[in-house]
């Protein structure tokens, strides 16, 4: 109950200054409160699923054949820009473990740019420390979802600021929303038998897009609906913030936030180069290069309608699968070819 009203009273703040998603910030932002105070508090996985599968949808109703198009014109240049961002962190984590900053190999699986989860299973594997890992990798994401954030805000103005979804009061159709439901469930789960990427978001995401870029399903989800997700979602991040990781890297906290901001300036540095290569605009451009958090950017680019979020989600989704399927291998061998990280 405290984070349910934690989250209400900091999601009202977040849209009282006009942020995007501020229902995802406020439970996020609740969720590092608790956590941090020793409160031993987890997102259920199938309901992080449900979350994930919400947002897929969300972000289905966005998609048309000109995605297709956008990757068929952009496709080198994305690949460009994603193996950039990719070896961008690796670099970095190089540097901070050269300078003695931070010990061993696990700078380098800390500053990768995605996949979370597998670098934390990696550094564990490779003799890294796992707990100042995670804390790295969910700090990142923690500062880019709130740079984002604040960037989308002040780019956008008042005006250029809404939430996605139909309207609070808007008629739901049942039986319409059970039929997204089901074939939501059924794409997660033959996305897992595949062994798709992140099938959780991916699954729904590419089978209802498919589905819709036809013609063939209409997508319409309740603001309620897409809440609930967002909430979940900034639980998921906010409570992995826990106490006995926080004072296990307590001192590492200048560095690694300090590492991350310069992650987030050279990603900003490669939207620049995009934006004139590909003549989108700054906010795209930017929200495109994010380092990391498919599901969060894809929110707070849904709430702004300046943005191209075809084009942010075409970048995003592209890093995502280059991040689970190269990053633990860049990282790898950077620490196999690097003497000082095998002492």
């Amino acid at each position: 109950m405290v984070l349910v009203l934690l989250s209400a009273v900091f999601s009202f703040a977040w849209a009282t200054v006009g942020l995007p998603a501020s229902l995802l910030l406020g439970p996020m932002v609740a969720g590092i409160v608790l956590g941090a105070n020793g409160v031993r508090l987890s997102v259920p996985r199938p309901a992080y699923l449900s979350a994930q599968a919400t947002i897929g949808a969300m972000v289905s109703a966005s998609i048309t054949p000109a995605i297709v198009a956008m990757f068929a014109q952009h496709w080198l240049l994305f690949t460009a820009v994603v193996l950039a961002t990719l070896l961008g962190g690796a670099a970095l984590g190089w540097l901070l473990s050269r300078w003695g900053l931070i010990a061993g190999p696990t700078a380098v699986y800390g500053t990768s740019p995605g996949a979370a989860a597998a670098m934390v299973l990696q550094a564990e594997a490779n003799g890294a420390d796992m707990r100042l890992v995670a804390f790295m990798q969910y700090l990142r994401v923690l500062m880019v979802v709130t740079t984002c954030a604040l960037v989308a805000r002040f780019w956008a103005g008042d005006a250029g600021v809404h939430p996605p979804g139909a309207p609070w009061g808007a008629a739901v159709d049942w039986g319409h929303l059970a039929l997204l439901v089901l074939l939501a469930g059924l794409s997660q789960q033959a996305a897992r038998r595949l062994r798709v990427p992140a099938w959780g978001l991916l699954g729904p995401m590419i089978v209802l897009s498919a589905l819709h870029a036809t013609g063939v399903l209409e997508i319409e989800l309740p603001r309620w609906l897409l809440a609930a997700a967002y909430a979940l979602l900034g639980w998921s991040i906010g409570l992995t913030f826990r106490r006995d990781v926080l004072l296990h890297a307590w001192r590492s906290v200048p560095v690694v936030a300090g590492a991350a901001a310069c992650l987030i300036l050279f990603c900003a540095a490669l939207g620049g180069c995009l934006m004139l290569a590909a003549k989108v605009d700054a906010l795209t451009a930017y929200l495109a290069t994010s380092p990391g958090g498919l599901d969060s950017v894809a929110v707070i680019a849904a709430s702004t309608p300046q943005v191209d979020l075809p084009f942010v989600l075409a970048l995003q989704s592209l890093r995502l699968v280059f991040a689970i399927a190269a990053a633990p291998l860049i990282a790898r061998l950077v620490v196999r070819y690097s003497p000082h990280l095998r002492r």
